[in-house]
């Protein structure tokens, strides 16, 4: 997108002062995220920082929007401290392992790449679906039984929900078109963000609302999710 790196300290210095100074991250999540879009950068260029800020833009956003509404649903390390460094890696430590096995194998560039994209795809999707859900959604139900379920517990969904997520992963994948072109990998990264999104919703269900495994975990499959379509998309295609 640029022609020249001094960018980059640019975004990174203000992406780290607007997330702490707006609570949108702690201190030590701040530092971790910059080191993850320098990672990011070294591997998918500008493109790939822009799929990161993407994300978080849309995140921070749709995690303030009618903030009191989803009062009941919000953490309150989350709400009044912002998301801590374990959260960032759970959204965006997928993307930066990819971002890593490109650097170390560049012959994998191209399959990281969008490997990278749908990873954040998922991870937009989820934010989304899951905080504009609450506020927008009208029925919600369990996403194993499809039962009617209360809002705000995990693994239940909504269809207005669902769409908000599949609009999110289309964005992110409009934002690596943008960088890379328009192909055939515009709707893998939808495809496999929009699955990577219900698979959080089927592990929120099953093993997250027993206590069996925390919302970081289920967060950081759900992109890993996103990350073995993709590959398996590449492999039949």
């Amino acid at each position: 997108m640029f022609n020249s790196d001094i960018f980059l300290p640019i975004i990174i210095i203000s992406g780290i002062a607007y997330s702490i100074l707006a609570k949108k991250l702690t201190v030590l999540a701040a530092f971790t995220g910059g080191i993850l879009a320098c990672i990011i950068f070294i591997a998918a260029g500008y493109t790939g920082v822009a799929m990161m800020s993407t994300f978080f833009i849309l995140a921070s956003a749709s995690t303030s929007w009618q903030r009191r509404k989803k009062q009941d649903f919000a953490g309150k390390e989350e709400t009044q401290k912002g998301r801590n460094a374990l959260q960032v890696l759970a959204n965006a430590g997928v993307p930066a392992i990819a971002g890593i096995i490109m650097v170390c194998y560049p012959q994998l560039a191209h399959l990281m790449l969008t490997a990278m994209a749908a990873a954040f795809a998922s991870a937009t999707a989820d934010t989304l679906s899951s905080e504009l859900g609450m506020v927008y959604g009208r029925r919600f139900v369990n996403m194993i039984t499809f039962k009617p379920d209360r809002c705000g517990m995990d693994g239940v969904i909504s269809l207005e929900g669902t769409l908000i997520g599949i609009a999110g992963s289309c964005l992110i994948a409009i934002v690596y078109a943008l960088g890379f072109g328009w192909n055939i990998n515009f709707f893998f990264i939808v495809f496999a963000g929009t699955l990577g999104n219900l698979a959080d919703s089927v592990l929120g269900a099953l093993f997250e609302r027993k206590g069996m495994i925390g919302n970081n975990m289920v967060n950081f499959l759900n992109t890993l999710t996103a990350v073995l379509v993709i590959l398996l998309l590449d492999a039949l295609f």
